[in-house]
């Protein structure tokens, strides 16, 4: 989280510097000068100090404001948020505005098909805060009718919003004033409850907030104890207040459902009456949240298919591959390699290839093209011995982004990019991504991360706090050279090629212990 903020404050004073640099633009100090910056229409309004609204109910913050336009005798602003995050996603349904941060303004912006904002909470948490600022400066006669706000992203665009409309349902203006009225009615039921006393006006339910929050460790404590509905990963107040009001009070009355009747509801000819099918048609995925609290209520991980269904391919040579990034480059590739029989001049074990210092497009380029030679090297010796090779990773997404950023024309010895593709396509598969084998086959009660299937599987790490952004401060301590570096470079080291090991766990696991998990199918039916 350190290391997260500290990336996240060091790209938005970037930002909000190359911001100050334009001509019009004023960077101002006070509330004082941020009034008289409204007032005067400057064009672009970096750091203000937003006043509080008239009546003092609101108190807000934006990274910069955007002139408009004029209405009468006053000029109107749209707030600007700077985020370090990725928000957008491709979707071929939707559509965003853009502009560059040269032209910051929904005029100059594009419309740009194939993408949308992302649903992750950051995003959400983003676009409250901009309705926020947007209705303070309309209660200071600054604020855009239209309710145009910009979010810029990590990659310096600026993605152009209208939240007086209700394209973006999570966070417009109409769904920002409903969350501010209850917050409002909150705050002053509180104030009645400590001024007379009589029941807490509140109790507590589990969402993805809570893991920020202070008192967490009490309100779990209570949540577990009665085994609280909300406990069940990804669902949402709205989704939980249906529930309790269908009698669905705790996991395990969840897990008792009946899947088959929940899934009825997405049929368009479906007539039945039943709690699941009702629930069904405004829950989507309700099925999925069964599934979930079954997990819980089997104390283990269960299987989705039939247990002769279960498994990887295998290999007579097997490899598995994990890599370690820093701020957008690759420095560690690391991989393991295993015979599954006696094979000699197969030299088996975990292979690193690295860089500490000064890490750049060339060295991570570099770093890569040394691994590539090795790895080749291998494939080509399975193929002239007539030895089936595989590769393994988990989400391959991010291996082969880095693969594909890593290829350097100028380096001779390193891949083209249709080596790249050519390897990817090779069948009998020679690079499988764990994460789509084994979505497919096994159910966990949230995440389908690595960490949560190889510990189900039995594997454990040697690190007491395994986390690939965790490995990103460690780098930092790594790479400084100082007397400490060696323990460091060590620890990223020995997580790397656990990493690699779970990936192997993981595969024997499929083939072999999981075939005894039960059937999630067979969990909490009556």
């Amino acid at each position: 989280m350190e290391y997260r903020r500290r990336l996240a404050d060091d790209f938005r004073h970037e930002v909000l510097a190359e911001l100050a640099r334009f001509p019009g633009a004023v960077a101002t100090t006070s509330t004082q000068t941020t009034r008289e910056a409204l007032h005067e229409g400057v064009a672009l309004i970096v750091s203000p100090r937003l006043p509080d609204d008239p009546l003092g109910t609101r108190r807000a913050s934006a990274h910069a404001l955007v002139r408009l336009g004029r209405r009468d005798d006053r000029f109107v602003y749209a707030p600007v948020l700077v985020k370090n995050a990725e928000v957008v996603e491709s979707s071929s349904t939707r559509s965003l505005r853009v502009s560059s941060l040269q032209a910051l303004s929904p005029v100059a912006a594009e419309v740009r098909t194939g993408v949308g904002l992302r649903s992750t909470l950051s995003v959400t948490r983003s676009g409250i805060a901009l309705a926020h600022a947007t209705r303070v400066l309309q209660s200071l006669g600054h604020g855009d009718e239209l309710a145009r706000v910009a979010l810029v992203d990590r990659k310096a665009n600026a993605w152009w919003l209208e939240l007086g409309t209700s394209q973006h349902p999570r966070f417009n203006l109409a769904t920002y004033d409903a969350l501010f009225a209850e917050r409002r009615a909150l705050v002053d039921a509180f104030e009645e409850w400590r001024a007379s006393g009589g029941d807490f006006p509140t109790t507590p339910y589990w969402h993805r907030e809570c893991a920020e929050c202070v008192y967490r460790d009490r309100c779990r404590d209570e949540l577990e104890e009665r085994d609280d509905v909300s406990l069940t990963h990804y669902t949402n107040f709205e989704q939980q207040r249906l529930l309790h009001e269908f009698g669905v009070h705790t996991r395990a009355d969840l897990a008792r459902l009946d899947v088959n009747l929940a899934r009825l509801a997405r049929r368009a000819s479906s007539d039945s009456a039943s709690r699941e099918a009702v629930l069904g048609l405004a829950i989507e995925r309700l099925d999925d949240l069964i599934y979930r609290a079954r997990v819980h209520l089997a104390g283990s991980v269960l299987r989705c298919v039939e247990s002769d269904a279960m498994g990887c391919p295998v290999a007579d040579v097997e490899v598995d591959v994990d890599m370690e990034s820093y701020a957008d480059h690759t420095y560690l590739w690391g991989a393991s390699v295993r015979a599954t029989r006696a094979l000699e001049g197969i030299a088996e074990g975990y292979r690193s290839f690295v860089v500490w210092e000064g890490l750049d497009d060339e060295s991570e380029a570099r770093v890569f093209a040394d691994f590539w030679t090795w790895f080749t090297q291998l494939r080509a010796t399975c193929e002239q011995r007539g030895l089936s090779f595989a590769a393994y990773c988990f989400w391959a997404q991010a291996e082969d982004g880095a693969m594909n950023r890593a290829v350097d024309p100028a380096l001779p010895e390193g891949p083209t990019r249709e080596d790249l593709d050519a390897f990817r396509s090779t069948r009998p598969a020679q690079w499988i991504d764990m994460h789509e084998v084994v979505k497919s086959q096994i159910q966990t009660g949230g995440p389908l991360g690595l960490k949560v299937l190889a510990r189900a599987a039995g594997f454990e790490w040697r690190d007491d706090n395994p986390s690939g952004e965790a490995s990103m401060r460690w780098y930092e301590s790594a790479r400084d050279a100082g007397d400490d570096a060696t323990a460091w470079r060590q620890r990223i080291l020995d997580y790397n090629e656990d990493d690699c090991r779970a990936t192997q766990a993981l595969r024997d696991w499929l083939n072999g212990a999981a075939r005894d998990l039960a059937h999630r199918d067979d969990v909490g039916v009556d």
